[in-house]
Formats: C-alpha cells, sequence, structure tokens
C-alpha cells in the first residue's frame, strides 16, 4: 500500500498508525510537513516552508482562512511533484486543521482522503464563554466564527473524516456528523502502565527530590495556560500546602501558549506564580517545564493525585495516559473528560474554576487510602477496556480497508 500523510507538525497525531505501518516493508509512505529534527524509519518525509505572511495586513477575519489558502497551495504543489515523479498514493490522511489537504483532491482525484476533524468553533458555549475572568469580547465572534472556514471548506470536499471523541463529533453541525467517523485513540498499555512500587522509592527530578513518605500530587499540560485549568490549579496550592506539610507538587508544562489568548509581555506561568507564591513554600513545588517522556511516565507512576484541568475542549493525550497509568484522577466536570471520567468510579469530577473544591477534593484522595486504591484500580480498568492503542490501530487499518477497497497489514 502506498500512504500520504500530512501534518504540519510531524508525527501529529499518527506516530502510532506510522509505527505500525512500517512493520511492513512494502508500505510505501510519505509524509508532508514542515521541517523539524523528529524522524522515523520507513517514512520519507517531505518538507514544505511556510512564510508567514505580515498578519497585520491581513483582516483579521480572513488571517486563517489566508494561512490555510497559502499552505494548501504549497502542499498541492508539492504533490504535484510527486505525481510527476510516479506516486499515487492509495490513501491520503492527514488533519484538517491548517488547510493543508484542501486542494489534494484536484491532485489525486479518485483517491479516498481521510481527514483528521479535531473541533468546530462555538460563540455561544464550549470553551469561549466558559471562564468568566477572561471573557471574549463580542467583537471578536467574528474571528471566532471565521475559524470554522477551514472546517466548511474541508466537509465540502465530500470526502472521509475521522474523530476521536464523542464530544469533538458533536461539536460540529447534525448535518456534518455522519461523514465524520469515531476512531477512539488510546494509550499504550504496555507503556503507561501501573507501578505500585514506584510510590515506595526516592523520585528525583533535577534538585526536587520526593521522599518515599511524602506526598506527590502532579499536573500535566502541554503549557501552563487558563485553557489548561493553570489559574485553578496554582490558586489551590495555599490551601493544599497548609493542610499537608508532606505535600509536594509537580507542575508540567511550558510557557508559550496552545489555547486561547498570549500576554503581550509576561507568560501565564509568571502571572499566576506571583499571585500565590507568598502564600506556598516554593520549596515544595516544581515547574520544570516540559520534561522528557521517560521522565513524564516516572512522573505518573509515581504520583499520588494527579489533577487534569481544561475548559471544555479537546481533551489531552496524558488524560488517556494518566488513566492508564492508574493514577487516582481529580479532573474537571466538563463534558470532553466526563467522556472519560465518571465521578467517584475512576476519577473524581469538581468545578474547573474552582480552586477551593479541588483543593478539598485532592486533599480527601491523599487522605482516604481506601478511595485512592478504589479509583486507581477503576482507572487502569477503564483505560483496559476503553483505550488500548490496539484497538485504536485495529480501528484505523479497518477504515483504510474501507476506504480504499485493499487488504491491509
Amino acid at each position: 500500500m502506498k500512504y500520504l500523510f500530512v501534518h504540519q507538525n510531524f508525527p501529529g497525531q499518527y506516530l502510532h498508525i506510522l509505527q505500525h505501518l512500517t512493520t511492513d516493508p512494502s508500505n510505501e509512505i510519505v509524509f508532508m510537513s514542515e521541517p523539524s529534527s523528529r524522524s522515523m524509519d520507513g517514512v520519507r518525509r517531505l518538507l514544505y516552508t511556510f512564510p508567514r505572511p505580515d498578519q497585520e495586513a491581513i483582516h483579521p477575519v480572513a488571517r486563517d482562512l489566508d494561512y490555510a489558502g497559502r499552505r494548501a497551495e504549497l502542499v498541492s504543489n508539492m504533490a504535484a511533484n510527486l505525481k510527476r515523479l510516479g506516486f499515487v498514493p492509495d490513501i491520503i490522511i492527514g488533519h484538517h486543521g491548517w488547510g493543508e489537504l484542501l486542494d489534494l483532491v484536484d491532485i489525486w482525484p479518485g483517491v479516498p482522503l481521510l481527514g483528521y476533524f479535531e473541533f468546530y468553533y462555538h460563540t455561544d458555549g464550549a470553551d469561549v464563554v466558559y471562564d468568566p475572568e477572561f471573557v471574549m469580547a463580542p467583537d471578536r465572534f467574528p474571528r471566532v466564527r471565521a475559524m470554522n472556514a477551514i472546517n466548511l471548506l474541508a466537509l465540502n470536499l465530500g470526502q472521509h473524516g475521522q474523530t476521536p471523541t464523542r464530544f469533538q463529533r458533536d461539536t460540529y453541525p447534525e448535518w456534518a456528523r455522519p461523514s465524520i467517523r469515531m476512531i477512539r485513540e488510546g494509550a499504550q498499555l504496555d507503556v503507561c502502565k501501573p507501578d505500585p512500587a514506584a510510590r515506595k522509592r526516592r523520585f528525583e527530578i533535577g534538585d526536587f527530590k520526593v521522599a518515599p513518605g511524602e506526598k506527590l500530587l502532579t499536573y500535566v499540560a502541554r503549557n501552563l495556560e487558563p485553557y489548561r485549568g493553570y489559574h485553578t490549579m496554582m490558586r489551590a496550592l495555599p490551601q493544599l500546602m497548609r493542610d499537608r506539610p508532606d505535600l509536594k507538587v509537580v507542575m508540567i508544562g511550558g510557557d508559550d501558549v496552545s489555547y486561547g489568548a498570549r500576554l503581550a509581555n509576561d507568560t501565564w506561568r509568571n502571572v499566576f506564580l506571583r499571585e500565590v507564591e507568598s502564600r506556598i513554600d516554593m520549596n515544595r513545588l516544581c515547574m520544570p517545564g516540559q520534561i522528557a517522556y521517560d521522565k513524564y511516565l516516572e512522573l505518573l507512576k509515581r504520583s499520588d493525585t494527579h489533577v487534569y484541568l481544561t475548559y471544555p475542549f479537546v481533551a489531552s493525550w496524558s488524560l488517556r495516559e494518566a488513566l492508564a497509568m492508574g493514577c487516582a484522577i481529580v479532573a474537571s466536570d466538563v463534558e470532553s473528560v466526563t467522556e472519560f471520567i465518571t465521578h467517584d468510579d475512576n476519577g473524581l469530577l469538581v468545578p474547573g474554576l474552582d480552586p477551593g473544591t479541588l483543593a478539598d477534593t485532592v486533599l480527601k484522595v491523599l487522605a482516604d487510602t481506601k478511595l485512592n486504591k478504589r479509583l486507581r484500580v477503576s482507572a487502569r480498568r477503564y483505560a483496559e477496556t476503553h483505550l488500548d492503542m490496539k484497538d485504536y490501530i485495529a480501528s484505523m487499518m479497518a477504515t483504510i480497508a474501507e476506504l480504499t477497497g485493499k487488504p491491509v497489514t
């Protein structure tokens, strides 16, 4: 089989399916993306450079569409060269978010395209109006609506869509949902697995140390920002540290912004750290930025309680992996999370913007050993039933076989 993958950030959502496909040397795999240092044996990368135009010269409502059109043109030109060299894919797989796929139906008409639909934006629900502390001015609503231009163009291709959760599919209009199939993503259960002995060992990250008798609270996000409840987590720390002198806290996340507004001259990390630093023991808080994956897994294995917070938005991979690791999870009570966590079964749910309730609930999980163990066991059991990466790969391969009409391995 000949595969063409497209995602501006290699490998995007496709790491695990690529790892599976490369085990068969008869598969020919091409991946178009922007340059990066990452590579994978068995995958031929074709790179394009996206020179960002001066955004101030583009009307705000038109910026995403302008960028998408430019990316689509770059990718289609590269695809045309590839076609001239004799490459015709059996299937095209990619993410619709940046517009890269929009013109490929003209290069290879008749080749099935499976596009990733991640989120359909709204001004009257979900993330935009969730947090009263960061109210979006109505004059920004047109920009939010215009962010769906790529979604709508992609849906108009008459091709095939996928998304990983019911929450994400249901953000799309009812008329669009039949063309978007759910292919649930999972976790590598043989890699992300509990280690009960980890909490009996000393844990170190840099100069920060957690002794076996100390309690460890963990929080993970790609970046420390309000969309992932960073402000709520920070505001819970004074009560948590006051009531548990044996508590240490590790918060993983970078200083960039993945979602929502950026600050002109500061980071969200600094803003909310300054708010609470006079009321917490800084020696018991570790904020190392983004860390290596092996250390991240070691951290979750050692965790006594894990906090996952988010606006009503796309759930992070870290939530799936925390469930697979058998963490005792306290999480935001929003629809994107309740698709994974049932309250008082495989985790506890709290209002995502209430630091007091978050602190009270974390303290309860830290103190109640029976509850802690029950949540851990149920989290792992849920992952084994619903989040096995082998099921995701099987679903992807079945979809590819259906769309191409060819046997796959």
